[in-house]
């Protein structure tokens, strides 16, 4: 019987990445050498990289004053490399959730930071509108998707500063604006690979502005003249990364991916807005993400979560179990998840609204 992974991350990856990742770690390119053992400065290996930096530049449309890069440490190392390289003396950001807080935090090291809108006090069920950005301050960042609590950015914001946005958990899941951002980064666990590389595409022109010292390893200019090879990348996250891009452009690209999306969404919306015993977590629908989808019992039926739990096992569903700080359930709907599992989630709620 299929399992129908909804984990936040790491998370559902393509069929197709995980056979051919699986290929390659016993033979690679031929080699007769797992992927895993290969020099990542071979031609075979350096032609994976190159490969995979073309296709997130062809699939997200990136200019040539840009640069892809694939580096280690997650978005949480990018949180503190992000205002180390660029800020001056201070930064806007935007507060919408746990890993926006996260990033505030390490920014609050190297300068002021301005919070310029918070949807904390709701604890974070809505996206903040209306907010003014200073024009003096280095960069605005945002985080375009939040994974624990379900709210999503789902338009290129016009700001008249640079923009940094983390978008981890909802890059290559819709077209994009390039030019309106200087800093895009991804951890790649939800939407592009294993955990272990991390995406990141930059402006190059806003480098080189701040007076402090660069350690090496955290200079985004370092990583731009060695092409991500400074030190051994992540050889088995690069490729299985390359084989993700190459499912994304042989199944119709960035705009077919979120028509998928957009559908894969409405069908468990429309079903949470309908059935009596669930509530979704945000409640005005342009602020609801197409990657995470957070609900809870209604009122009334709280009792029932554990039993849901159980129903949501027994049909081969795992990972919806909400996160600590909000409870109750969340779907991962990344790009890799097919329909047919959000439509197997939304009959096992039927059958428990029936049941009850």
């Amino acid at each position: 019987m299929k399992t129908h992974n909804f984990y936040a991350g790491p998370s559902i990856l393509p069929e197709f990445t995980k056979e051919r990742t699986a290929e390659a770690v016993m033979n690679f390119a031929g080699t007769g050498l797992s992927v895993m053992e290969v020099s990542h400065r071979s031609k075979e290996f350096v032609a994976v990289m190159d490969e995979a930096r073309d296709l997130v530049k062809e699939l997200l449309e990136v200019p040539a004053d840009y640069e892809v890069l694939f580096l280690q440490g997650g978005a949480s190392t990018q949180f503190y490399m992000v205002p180390f390289n660029l800020m001056k003396t201070k930064a806007a950001y935007l507060n919408t959730g746990t890993w926006a807080s996260k990033a505030i935090k390490e920014a609050k090291l190297y300068g002021e930071v301005i919070e310029v809108a918070s949807s904390k006090d709701k604890n974070f069920n809505y996206i903040p509108r209306g907010y003014e950005v200073p024009s003096d301050v280095d960069y605005l960042h945002i985080t375009t998707n939040n994974t624990i609590f379900g709210t999503e950015i789902l338009e290129d914001l016009d700001v008249p500063v640079r923009i940094v946005a983390d978008m981890s958990s909802d890059i290559f899941s819709r077209p994009i604006d390039i030019k309106k951002y200087d800093v895009i980064y991804a951890g790649a666990q939800k939407n592009l690979a294993p955990s272990g590389v991390t995406l990141v595409i930059i402006k190059k022109d806003i480098l080189g502005k701040v007076d402090r010292p660069i350690p090496t390893m955290i200079d985004y200019r370092t990583h731009i003249d060695k092409e991500s090879m400074f030190n051994t990348p992540p050889t088995v996250p690069v490729f299985a990364a390359l084989m993700t891009l190459r499912w994304l452009k042989e199944n119709g690209g960035i705009k077919e991916m979120e028509k998928k999306n957009i559908a894969k969404a409405k069908l468990l919306y429309d079903e949470l807005d309908r059935n009596k015993m669930f509530v979704p977590n945000i409640p005005n629908p342009e602020d609801r993400s197409r990657m995470n989808v957070t609900f809870v019992m209604a009122p009334g039926f709280e009792e029932f979560e554990k039993e849901f739990l159980e129903v949501a096992a027994a049909h081969n569903i795992v990972g919806i179990k909400g996160h600590r700080s909000v409870g109750g359930f969340r779907a991962s709907i990344y790009n890799a998840m097919p329909i047919e599992s959000v439509g197997v989630l939304v009959e096992a709620m039927k059958e428990f609204e029936a049941k009850h």
